[in-house]
Parts: structure tokens; C-alpha cells; sequence
């Protein structure tokens, strides 16, 4: 007989028919005479229950049916007399897969917390949170994929091995396979790299967006979709060393179109999960936010406030004159924190806030630097609760002043000869942004800290699992 997912089990109403089922226990309660199983199989939020009638099993076959066994039911697919389900199973037989000992299986039928299921990582996705989360991250995947797909952008692998700093802060793992206890050094004294694998220093890479670039300049309009990594000393509950990124690149875009395009993407994104995660985001407003569903309408129903980070930061401080308190100093010039943007989204405006034109210090040196000298067209996408979840710029596309802005930041240009080259040979406007996977996650999924929304976080002295 073929498997029928708990999903479509309980969608049915083919009441008499004989099914299979195949799933985790996650209670079994009863009496001496019957027992009610809920069986899950990952295949949504809800548990189906099974009726099975103890004298014909015995009491010793049934025994081993705990909390966190596998098993597979053959049953009677029935209309539901209790309250809760519309539809059980009676069951005819029974086969046990696999059994969890009630007194060492950890996820007991209680309460755990976050901070205890994050030590037991290889066993959460068995819990329904961990279960809902990751259910709408496949969602939020199919939702990315679909978006540029049915825009016309190409998916394009960038490098996860490189030789290039992105971002041009030097957080970055370093690939070797040199011999750390015995390392061969030049005349200098300097590692030599020329024994090792690629003949040069090489590092995991912080972002795919120089070589994205080069292909938005031969394609058009691409994304890149995979996992980045920072070796960034930062234990929040907003910081992962490795974290996965959707990075798009387009051809002949200003920054105007780019907003609007980050503000289309986000919201079908958005709008994809509350059409097609509704059980699991009801469960996790119900355990965790219950303002969930109202901030994720809050994004697809309103349209995105531009300004400049010159009006933001006098909006900040007209707050300020007027009782507003924050903990991070406000001035030109300074990075804004997200106490600064949440004010503008949640308080000022009501609305999700695309902040652009910020000082050229604080910006990378690739962004578009704009006529006054003191500013690039830089732009953030600002939501509720989290502050920035989009970042992006319009590209340099002019060889001088891309040279020149990468000498004063200190980018070495025999390390990026082949990105200059593209301003060299048909240099076209192009402008591009990035999204964190796991960010997009912590919005929607109404989580607080991005630990809870990757199967299995690498932070600062955590590689297990």
C-alpha cells in the first residue's frame, strides 16, 4: 500500500478507505480498553490520531509506543467523533520502526525552552516550532526562486572560495591546507602561499556580490542564492558565521528601480507565506507573537516610505528634541542602529522605510557616489521589529572613481583586477542588493533570535552538530 502524508490525511474525506501512515508519536493516551496516538510526520503543523483497540494489539506489543517512536499504522480512515480532528484512523496493524526510551528521549511531552532545544539541534525539527519554522523557510526558498524565475532572472554560483574581501572588513575564514604546525615562510618571513592548494591566500567567502556583478553585466539581471561567512566575534541573537544570502544583480538599473524592485521581492515574498504557511504562522502567533500576522499584512499592504538618511536622521533628532530617547548617539555620519530605524518604521511613519543616499564613509567602496561629493546611493529596506533587512546600492559604474575609492578604503586593486575590468570594457549602470536568508526568516516566522531559524547555527565557539 502507498504512504499517504498526514497532510492529505486529514484534508480527506474518503471515510471507509484503508490507509497507510508512517510517522513520529508525539502522545499516546487511553485507557485499558483503547489508545489514542498522535502520529506526525513533518508534513504539517497538525497531528492525526490513532484509535487502536489494546485487547487486539496486548498490552506488551504496545508497550515500546512511546513519545518519539516511529512507527507505520494500516487503518480505517473514520470520521472523527472527538473534538480537535475532523478525521482518525482505526487501526488494524501495527509495525514499529524505531522506539525512544521515555527516560533519556528529550522531547517529553512539555514545555521546552528555546535555549534547550538549541543544545539538542540533531533532534528540534521534531518539535512543532522547529517544525513550522523550517516548513516556511522551504516556502521562503520556492518564493525567491519563483520571483526571479518568473522575472527573468538567471540563478548564478558564485564562489564560496576566494580570493577577494566584498566587503573589505578582513572578517573572513581562511581555506588552507598548509601544515599550521610547521607553516613554510618566504625570505621575509611571511607565510609562503605558494605551496598551498591555490597558490594564494584564500578565504570563505562574506558575500557573492562582485562576481554577481560580472555576471549581470553579460546576462542582464541574475541572483546569486547560497551560504556566506563572517568571522565576526559578535554573540547576539542577530548574528550567524555562516548564514545564506540571495544576493540579486541587475543591468541598467538605477537606485530608484532597485528600491522598487526590493520592495516587490519582499513583499511576494511575504504574501507567499501568509498564502501558503497560514497553519504554521497561526501556531507560532498563538505560541510566540501574536502580533505576527498583523505585521507580516503591515508589509504587503502598505507601500514603502523613501527618504533620505539626511531626513531620517532630522526626524531622529525632531524625536529627540521632543522627549525621544535612545541609547546610540544620533548625528550625521554615524551608522544608524535598529532603535533608530524601528523609530522611523514603527513610530514616525507606520510604514516599512527604504532609507537612501548615506555618508560614503560608512558605505562600501563599490556603491555609486552621488554629485555632493559626501554621500553613495546606498539604500536600506527598514521593517517593524528588526530595523534592516534589506541593504543594496546602485553600482559604480565609472573606472576612475571606482579606483579611486578603493585605494582611499584601502581594497588592493591587484585583488579585484577582474571586477575593474568590467568598468573597463562596456561599463553600463547596474545596481543590485542583498537579503539574509535567516533574517527574512526571523521576520516572518516572528522569532527573536536567528539561532531558532537555521537548522544548525555556527556562532563564535559553536560548530556542533
Amino acid at each position: 500500500m502507498i504512504r499517504t502524508k498526514v497532510i492529505d490525511a486529514i484534508k480527506s474525506t474518503n471515510f471507509g478507505e484503508k490507509i497507510l501512515l508512517k510517522g513520529w508519536v508525539r502522545t499516546r493516551r487511553g485507557n485499558k480498553n483503547v489508545s489514542f496516538v498522535a502520529l506526525n510526520d513533518g508534513s504539517t503543523i497538525h497531528n492525526i490520531q490513532i484509535v487502536i483497540d489494546n485487547e487486539k494489539f496486548g498490552e506488551e506489543f504496545l508497550k515500546p509506543i512511546t513519545t518519539g517512536a516511529a512507527i507505520a499504522v494500516e487503518g480505517m480512515l473514520v470520521e472523527s467523533q472527538g473534538k480537535g480532528q475532523t478525521v482518525e484512523v482505526q487501526a488494524d496493524t501495527i509495525e514499529i520502526y524505531g522506539t525512544a526510551d521515555p527516560e533519556t528521549y528529550p522531547l517529553q511531552k512539555k514545555g521546552h525552552t528555546l535555549e534547550f532545544l538549541r543544545e539538542i539541534a540533531h533532534l528540534r525539527p521534531r518539535t512543532n516550532t522547529f517544525g513550522a519554522i523550517f516548513r516556511i523557510g522551504h516556502n521562503m526558498e520556492m518564493a525567491i526562486h519563483t520571483f526571479f524565475h518568473e522575472k527573468g532572472f538567471f540563478c548564478f554560483h558564485t564562489p564560496l572560495i576566494t580570493g577577494s574581501d566584498c566587503e573589505g572588513a578582513g572578517q573572513m575564514f581562511q581555506v588552507t591546507t598548509l601544515n599550521l604546525n610547521d607553516l613554510p615562510k618566504d625570505k621575509s618571513g611571511a607565510v609562503d602561499y605558494s605551496t598551498d592548494f591555490f597558490g594564494m591566500p584564500a578565504a570563505l567567502t562574506v558575500s557573492g556580490q562582485l562576481e554577481g556583478e560580472l555576471g549581470a553585466m553579460a546576462l542582464g539581471g541574475i541572483y546569486t542564492f547560497g551560504p556566506t561567512f563572517r568571522a565576526e566575534n559578535s554573540n547576539t541573537p542577530r548574528h550567524l558565521a555562516e548564514f545564506w544570502m540571495i544576493e540579486p544583480e541587475v543591468a541598467f538599473i538605477e537606485i530608484a528601480e532597485n528600491m522598487s524592485l526590493a520592495q516587490e521581492f519582499i513583499q511576494f515574498c511575504v504574501r507567499w507565506a501568509l498564502e501558503k504557511c497560514t497553519d504554521d504562522l497561526n501556531f507560532l502567533a498563538q505560541m510566540y507573537d501574536n502580533e505576527l500576522i498583523e505585521r507580516l499584512h503591515f508589509v504587503v499592504d502598505n507601500d514603502f516610505v523613501r527618504l533620505t538618511y539626511t531626513e531620517g536622521i532630522d526626524i531622529l533628532k525632531k524625536a529627540i528634541e521632543n522627549g525621544r530617547k535612545f541609547d546610540y548617539t544620533v548625528d550625521w555620519g554615524v551608522d544608524l542602529q535598529s532603535e533608530h530605524e524601528r523609530y522611523l518604521v514603527e513610530e514616525h511613519f507606520k510604514k516599512p522605510v527604504i532609507l537612501t543616499d548615506y555618508p560614503k564613509e560608512i558605505k562600501s567602496f563599490y556603491m555609486k557616489q552621488n554629485d555632493d561629493g559626501k554621500t553613495v546611493r546606498a539604500m536600506d529596506v527598514l521593517f517593524p521589529k528588526i530595523g534592516e533587512i534589506i541593504g543594496g546600492s546602485q553600482r559604480e559604474e565609472d573606472f576612475e572613481k571606482l579606483s579611486r575609492r578603493a585605494k582611499e578604503m584601502h581594497v588592493p586593486e591587484k585583488d579585484i583586477w577582474w571586477y575593474m575590468d568590467t568598468r573597463r570594457f562596456g561599463s553600463a549602470p547596474h545596481s543590485g542588493f542583498g537579503l539574509g536568508f535567516e533574517r527574512l526568516l526571523l521576520f516572518v516566522t516572528g522569532m527573536t533570535n536567528i539561532r531558532d531559524v537555521i537548522p544548525f547555527p555556527r556562532t563564535p565557539k559553536n560548530a556542533a552538530f
